[in-house]
């Protein structure tokens, strides 16, 4: 089996429905064409096999690639010893769209333009197409006008181009020389099998519309902040994992990419999480635009409906499904041999004590950021949630990091169970008469005093991720970031050089516990906001430096990295990376903003 390419080799592709992977060797590896968490056609990244389309130069050459600014429309630029070529692809935006319609009307069509620059190129198309995450090899069938369709159960595949497409046995191939100034399109449209037929467009035009529409959208966008173009560029990448015919954001735009190469932590990230909720909605609002957070409020209160005896879920579908059962594709390898690859989420079954108060911080943002008012859903929504946690704060959970294993008393959740409570009190006025302030308030102070009590070790002397135990977890570095405590509290101030010292790893980058395999990208951004607020904006300025330099060429952060290898590991683009940067950048910019 060949080595497969870096995590970080790849670059994202969104029309704002679906998502593909391009990597530096200009081979798409992933693309799920009905949405993030719909199954692939092109699924190489998770198995040899699983399918793929490469366009490149018969011979490799020199790479350089970077997006069209403001936009998910990569150009690679390929140096080869006869002449150089530029490959720009994009998921095809709907026709015509602008601002805020990108995404409603996707055509599922991904565009691949080749041009040339100088001298001539001998370049290679291979498409091996196998839909249902690598399950069917489909039947090739050339066409009069100079197409391919690939047919295989619920999936019709159109592939047309500028060049003599043929098939060769279970793929397509390709070959032809670029001249410098010739132009080259190709482009594979997806379709079902019983319902609409793939769509025809010209690549050449249906591009240069994409990059028109990803501009028009950029426009209504303002952040005047500090780190102006990497903030912007993490909005960009949030907008392409939006789902916009909801509003709901993935979590990611792959599954199960490891956290450890070769280990069995691969998890399918494709959903949404409330878990992230009101971190994402803040991220917009400084971002992006009050309207993206107001549809995403609108998804999430939609999706959570009238609370019953259950707990809220977790995470849900991107249309709102709640059961997201969870199984193993066994007939997939993994990538690099990371096993096993997993579609669904066992994580929506898992009671998490932090999710009402995500929810209740998030309208409470609302109000404080917009002003907004709470039509009756959003009243009883939060009188129902801020009942849940006064009635089940004491119980174990699983916790912010979904442990797969026993239940616990977890710091985060507790002080999320406070945060739900706290903000209920201070909406109290606007929630109607079946608000309960007052006992609202005698449970919140309830929990604060048994945080502060049983939450602290003093033999560690930090405050600790679970209740009882000695074991350090950057989620500790939440408190003073929901107000729980104040980053100078001098308990807080020992939590947070507990935490720099232990689970820092010496190059910005931070680690959830003290044997996590790698740093996660998002606790490195959580150190840098506490960090300002204790009053050290300069040492949180220089964390935040080191830190973004383990973006990708283009930009893009996992979930996480190798602290000794320095690699990109876990699901990738990570939405909450992309939000940690934005936060982080935010509070260097105005440190008193909630």
């Amino acid at each position: 089996m060949p080595q497969q390419p870096p995590i970080a080799d790849y670059a994202f592709l969104s029309d704002c429905r679906s998502g593909a992977l391009v990597g530096r060797d200009g081979s798409v590896d992933w693309w799920c064409p009905t949405r993030f968490d719909g199954p692939s056609v092109l699924g190489r990244l998770l198995d040899p096999g699983a399918g793929h389309w490469r366009l490149a130069p018969v011979t490799p050459g020199r790479v350089e690639r970077a997006y069209r600014p403001g936009s998910l429309v990569l150009r690679t630029v390929h140096h080869t010893a006869t002449g150089s070529v530029a490959v720009t692809d994009a998921l095809a935006a709907g026709p015509g769209a602008r601002g805020h319609e990108l995404g409603l009307n996707s055509p599922a069509v991904l565009v691949r333009v080749v041009e040339g620059l100088t001298g001539r190129v001998p370049m290679r198309l291979d498409f091996a197409p196998r839909p249902e995450y690598g399950r069917l090899t489909p039947y090739l069938h050339e066409r009069p006008d100079g197409s391919v369709l690939a047919t295989a159960g619920p999936v019709v595949l159109a592939l047309r181009g500028g060049g003599s497409l043929r098939v060769a046995g279970d793929r397509v191939r390709c070959d032809v020389t670029v001249a410098a100034g010739q132009t080259v399109g190709f482009d594979l449209a997806y379709g079902a099998a019983y319902g609409d037929p793939p769509a025809r467009l010209d690549p050449v035009p249906t591009l240069a519309d994409t990059v028109r529409a990803w501009e028009a959208f950029r426009e209504t966008h303002r952040y005047d902040g500090e780190y102006a173009d990497l903030v912007r560029h993490s909005a960009t990448v949030l907008t392409g994992l939006t789902y916009t015919r909801s509003g709901a954001v993935a979590a990611a735009a792959t599954t199960s990419l490891p956290e450890r190469l070769g280990g069995d932590r691969t998890y399918d990230y494709r959903y949404s999480w409330l878990r992230d909720f009101a971190m994402t909605m803040r991220a917009l609002w400084v971002a992006a635009c009050p309207e993206e957070a107001d549809r995403l409020f609108a998804w999430a209160a939609r999706s959570v409906g009238r609370i019953g005896d259950a707990p809220v879920p977790v995470l849900f579908g991107l249309e709102g499904e709640r059961d997201l059962a969870e199984r193993e594709l066994g007939h997939l390898r993994g990538y690099a041999d990371s096993r096993p690859v997993r579609v669904g989420n066992e994580a929506w079954r898992q009671r998490q004590l932090d999710v009402p108060g995500e929810v209740i911080l998030a309208v409470w943002r609302l109000h404080e950021y917009l002003g907004e008012t709470f039509d009756t859903e959003i009243r009883e929504m939060v009188v129902d949630l801020a009942e849940e946690v006064a009635g089940t704060w004491r119980l174990p959970d699983r916790g912010m990091w979904e442990a797969r294993d026993a239940e616990r008393h977890h710091l985060s959740s507790k002080v999320f169970c406070w945060v739900a409570l706290d903000r209920a009190v201070e909406l109290a006025p606007r929630l109607g008469e079946r608000a309960d302030p007052a006992r609202w308030a005698a449970i919140r102070d309830e929990i604060r005093a048994t945080v502060l009590r049983a939450g602290w070790n003093e033999q560690v002397g930090a405050y600790t991720g679970v209740f009882g135990s000695a074991e350090l977890d950057a989620s500790a570095l939440l408190l003073p970031l929901v107000r729980f405590l104040p980053a100078t509290d001098p308990r807080m101030r020992a939590t947070i050089a507990a935490v720099e010292r232990e689970l820092g790893t010496g190059d910005g980058l931070v680690r959830r516990w003290p044997t996590d395999p790698a740093a996660f990208l998002m606790c490195s951004f959580w150190l840098v906001e506490c960090l300002v607020l204790a009053g050290e904006p300069e040492r949180g300025r220089a964390l935040f430096e080191r830190a973004v330099t383990h973006a990708n060429d283009v930009g893009l952060f996992s979930e996480q990295v190798d602290p000794v290898s320095g690699a990109q590991v876990g699901n990738t683009p990570q939405a909450l990376s992309h939000i940690g940067l934005i936060s982080a950048a935010w509070r260097l910019t105005d440190p008193a903003t909630d």
